[in-house]
C-alpha cells in the first residue's frame, strides 16, 4: 500500500478497524468485553489485498495499547491473537 493510500485506524471501545479512506473496513480485530475489565479477542480480518503486510500484527498492537489505556485484560479466542500472544511476550501483563 503506498502511502497516498494510507487507511486511518479507528479504534472504539471493542474494535479497532482499520479503514479506506472511503470508509469501507480493509482490516479489524473485534474484542467484545466478556467480564468485568476483561475482553474476548474474538476475531481477527485482513482484506486478501493487505496480507502479508504486518496489517494484522499492527492492529493488534493497537488493540493492546487501547487495553493497557483503559485498564482492560484480554483473553484471546481468535487463533490469531492467540499466535501473536505467543510471539509477543512483553504483553503478557495484559493477559486475562
Amino acid at each position: 500500500m503506498s502511502e497516498n493510500m494510507q487507511p486511518n485506524f479507528l479504534v472504539e471501545n471493542h474494535a479497532v478497524r482499520l479503514c479506506a479512506k472511503d470508509g469501507s473496513v480493509l482490516a479489524e480485530v473485534t474484542f467484545p468485553s466478556c467480564g468485568e475489565n476483561v475482553v474476548d479477542i474474538n476475531h481477527t480480518f485482513v482484506d486478501p489485498s493487505l496480507r502479508g503486510q504486518g496489517t494484522a500484527g499492527k492492529l493488534l498492537d493497537a488493540c493492546m495499547h487501547e487495553l493497557e489505556r483503559t485498564g482492560r485484560r484480554a483473553r484471546p479466542t481468535c487463533s490469531y491473537a492467540v499466535r501473536w500472544f505467543e510471539k509477543h511476550p512483553e504483553w503478557a501483563h495484559i493477559l486475562a
